[in-house]
């Protein structure tokens, strides 16, 4: 058998396939045709790329970040936050919309090594022209938005609505109820992004369906999915119930240690793990990487199994790409991670500036994707 990579002696976490041990991995192409015992691949081996106290996972998926540079103080380049820090596929969460979305194609999706998929905002503009996207209602053109998820189906994976007083202004739960008569019409989940109110969480909550996802799940504002008693809030209950989906989108102002520890005495686990990157947050901080985001639940004492899943399989899912990405089952796209876990003392600081000291740090070592490898800086 023909082998352009092998990638050996690197210990391989797979949720989706169970995998997890000792393994070589092996691709030809574009494609992953073999998890072997180590040792017992033979035949023509064009590269080996030795893996030795390395984790080697599908390759990671970030289903929230900025990556559209027509926004200001705001977009990057996707392989800044992609292909360069281990991740594969990434999802741009609203920053076009259907007035604007041709550039972002353009722009965005073709020039970069790294996949990208978008939350096409349910205003016109996105975020190009203002951060306060949905405070006029007459921006969000039902017809146009639909027409543009026809256009681009391959490429747009749902649709965003950033429900939040700064954003909504007077216009209350309108948007949302508007952006779910488009994803039902299209059948897309949508993405909803919480904060401070208006509208309440409870109303936004109520609105949300099965596959739908709520991105700062974990927020430490006032109005979040805890009451005042740290107790889970009834509507989040049942939208869990229901299949909504839990993400963390750590961002500038959306990440809480307290509360995420709080949840998980609940018994409440993210369904994934993104990161809200853009430009402030990537070179200042708190945020940094999805490498370091995982770095955060890792010393909140969650597993380096976990983490992986909320990471690779289960933002797969949720962008209905499972039999493409977020796994290394033979067959499928060659997108893997290179990932060690490194002995240093690291201060980690969420998004209230509370601090957590740690004595590890995940790192990105090499990404593939596609089965083209490059050096994560």
């Amino acid at each position: 058998m023909k082998i352009d990579v092998l990638i050996e002696h690197g210990t391989v976490i797979d949720p989706s396939t169970g995998h997890s041990g000792k393994y070589d991995v092996a691709i030809t192409g574009d494609r992953i045709v073999g998890i072997l015992e180590p040792g017992t691949v033979g035949g023509d081996i064009q590269r080996r790329v030795n893996a030795e106290g390395c984790l080697v996972t599908p390759g990671l998926i970030d289903i929230h970040a900025h990556i559209f540079e027509a926004v200001p103080q705001m977009g990057v380049k996707p392989d800044n936050f992609g292909v360069d820090q281990g991740v594969t596929t990434i999802a741009d969460a609203g920053s076009s919309g259907e007035q604007n979305f041709h550039d972002f194609v353009e722009r965005s999706v073709k020039q970069n090594a790294t996949e990208v998929l978008a939350w096409l905002n349910i205003s016109s503009p996105g975020l190009v022209e203002g951060r306060s996207e949905l405070a006029d209602l007459n921006r969000l053109v039902v017809e146009s938005t639909l027409a543009r998820i026809a256009e681009y189906p391959e490429t747009i994976i749902g649709i965003k609505a950033r429900m939040s007083g700064s954003v909504v202004k007077g216009s209350g739960i309108s948007p949302l109820a508007v952006a779910k008569s488009v994803a039902r019409r299209a059948e897309l989940p949508v993405m909803v992004h919480i904060g401070n109110a208006p509208p309440k969480l409870q109303d936004v909550l109520d609105l949300m369906e099965e596959g739908d996802v709520l991105t700062h799940a974990f927020h430490g504002k006032p109005g979040g999915i805890l009451d005042e008693h740290g107790q889970l809030i009834p509507q989040a209950q049942r939208a869990l119930d229901r299949g909504v989906r839990f993400d963390v989108g750590h961002g500038s102002a959306s990440f809480s240690f307290a509360t995420m520890n709080r949840a998980r005495e609940l018994g409440i686990t993210p369904y994934s793990i993104s990161t809200d990157l853009y430009l402030v947050n990537w070179l200042n901080g708190p945020v940094y990487s999805l490498t370091t985001t995982m770095t955060k639940f890792l010393a909140l004492g969650y597993s380096i199994d976990q983490i992986i899943e909320w990471t690779t399989a289960a933002p797969a899912r949720i962008l209905r790409k499972s039999d493409d990405i977020g796994t290394l089952k033979v067959g499928t796209i060659a997108d893997i991670s290179i990932l060690k876990i490194v002995d240093q003392p690291v201060e980690l600081i969420d998004s209230e500036n509370e601090k957590l000291s740690y004595n590890k740090l995940i790192q990105a070592q090499y990404t593939m994707k596609s089965g083209e490898l490059y050096t994560c800086k």
